[in-house]
């Protein structure tokens, strides 16, 4: 009976050593431990991810020539639009250099803009992350901000061989500086990522908004980027404020920030490369 029992509790025992073990591991071995570990399972999720790409690829092979000509359509008629938008752009880049030199006012940092494919999706209620196909290869720095068409996605955390670890900003790991748009005091607000499950919209929340800020689900506030701290440029989307009610302080307010829920879903990104580290 003894031995019955043993023979019982042995996984428990042996996940005990080994969480003992690894508990009294030095710090710089974990870590190369983790990063020996994720770079032997990298070309797995690469592979994956390209494998993806191509049943993709297929399945739009199999539509119909009508429906391959509405869409060309449809992406000429895009096409047209960012080509004017691109001339706008242009247009207000030249402008702002010149009121910059005119009244010699300091350049915002530059960016290389680094398009990426998403290779893997880690998402759990203690953190949410993508795993892009790019790394020290096309000189993705450690925390780089990370965007898309709907705004901030989040920032480089790990940087590998071939690939990337993008924290995103409905982890609740993030924590960052944002205004409500339209604020012309410029306020900053301190947002951080929600506890999120896996299948519920992303949200966020925020702390220190101002009193005279009234944000309700009939009355949404967007929330953009402040610029402070250097990492993310201002004015990019982070979400939209739909709860702000008064803090135990009675100072400031708290509340709830919807954020985009295609973070979800995204299969492709944009990294910001500051030049200034090239």
């Amino acid at each position: 009976m003894p031995f019955k029992r043993f023979d019982q509790a042995r996984p428990f025992v042996t996940l005990g050593v080994a969480v003992a073990a690894w508990a009294i591991l030095p710090g710089a071995l974990k870590s190369f431990t983790r990063a020996t570990f994720f770079e032997l399972t990298a070309p797995i999720s690469i592979v994956a991810s390209h494998v993806g790409d191509l049943q993709e690829y297929w399945a739009l092979r199999l539509h119909s020539k009508h429906e391959l000509i509405r869409a060309g359509t449809e992406l000429a008629r895009l096409n047209a639009s960012y080509q004017v938008a691109v001339q706008q752009t242009n247009e207000l880049r030249a402008e702002i250099d010149r009121l910059e030199s005119l009244l010699r006012l300091p350049s915002f940092t530059q960016y290389r803009y680094e398009h990426a494919r998403v290779a893997r999706r880690d998402f759990s209620g203690w953190w949410q992350r993508i795993v892009i196909r790019k790394g020290r290869n096309y000189g993705i720095p450690l925390g780089a901000p990370v965007i898309f068409s709907g705004g901030v996605v989040g920032r480089v955390t790990e940087v590998h061989a071939a690939t990337s670890v993008v924290e995103l900003i409905s982890s609740p790991n993030v924590r960052l500086a944002g205004v409500v748009e339209g604020d012309v005091l410029g306020r900053p607000i301190s947002f951080q990522g929600g506890v999120n499950p896996t299948f519920a919209p992303p949200t966020g929340i925020v702390e220190f908004v101002p009193l005279d800020v009234i944000a309700s689900p009939t009355s949404t506030k967007r929330l953009v980027t402040s610029g402070l701290g250097g990492v993310f440029p201002p004015g990019l989307t982070l979400g939209t404020i739909t709860v702000a009610r008064i803090a135990s302080d009675g100072l400031f307010k708290t509340g709830e920030v919807k954020l985009d829920e295609r973070l979800g879903s995204l299969t492709e990104v944009t990294v910001l490369v500051p030049l200034a580290t090239e």
